[in-house]
């Protein structure tokens, strides 16, 4: 029995470990990365990034040089390796919504753009923000949000609502407003089979057609 215990011990020893790494880098096209091994700082060749979806729907989100990430051995191989997850540090921090002013909680999804390559964040802005016009889109159990720059979009049940600067627009079940701007087409609006296009209200005092347009 000790024997055995030394031979397993002995062949434990030999497996790979998963490791950390920081991602040194890139090719897009074949969806592969190198990463420097912490905390030896030693390069790997290039190895397959694990792929949040791959098949019908496919997301593809590759890494930035600097990214922190853990590398695991396939088949226990240390000579083999592949990234198997990302991981927020103390330098690239969970991004903060627009929306709520928070990261993402739990039950929650957060997608953000324009956070800057590792480790700092773009200029300008602190850790944890995009930089302004980028687009950004939050998940909650109580409403989907999306947004650019100055506009933004938020779903919920029962209403949709559109802003751009001041204007903001609101779908929902009693109808369609406008508030701060206008709506303007280059054809023609309908009401109820009426054209605001061509037609014309009359100055007759009961409301009747006198044949006279109003100027």
């Amino acid at each position: 029995m000790t024997d055995m215990r030394a031979l397993v011990s002995a062949g434990t020893g030999r497996l790979g470990k998963s490791v950390f790494g920081i991602i040194s880098a890139v090719d897009p096209v074949r969806y592969a990365v190198k990463a420097l091994v912490q905390p030896d700082n030693v390069e790997t060749g290039w190895m397959q990034f694990g792929a949040v979806q791959a098949g019908d729907v496919r997301i593809c989100a590759p890494p930035s040089i600097g990214t922190h990430v853990v590398l695991d051995p396939m088949e226990g191989d240390q000579e083999n390796l592949m990234v198997s997850k990302v991981l927020f540090d103390a330098v690239v921090t969970p991004p903060t919504s627009p929306a709520t002013g928070a990261p993402a909680q739990p039950g929650e999804l957060l997608i953000m753009a324009g956070c800057g390559a590792p480790p700092g964040s773009p200029t300008g802005t602190a850790a944890g923000s995009a930089a302004a016009n980028a687009p950004w889109w939050h998940l909650t159990a109580a409403a989907l949000y999306s947004g650019a720059g100055d506009a933004t979009q938020t779903m919920t049940n029962g209403s949709q609502v559109w802003a751009v600067g001041g204007c903001t627009a609101t779908l929902s079940a009693s109808g369609f407003t406008v508030t701060g701007g206008t709506i303007r087409s280059d054809t023609d609006v309908i009401a109820d089979t009426i054209s605001g296009k061509t037609h014309e209200h009359t100055n007759g005092n009961d409301g009747g057609n006198t044949g006279e347009p109003i100027a």
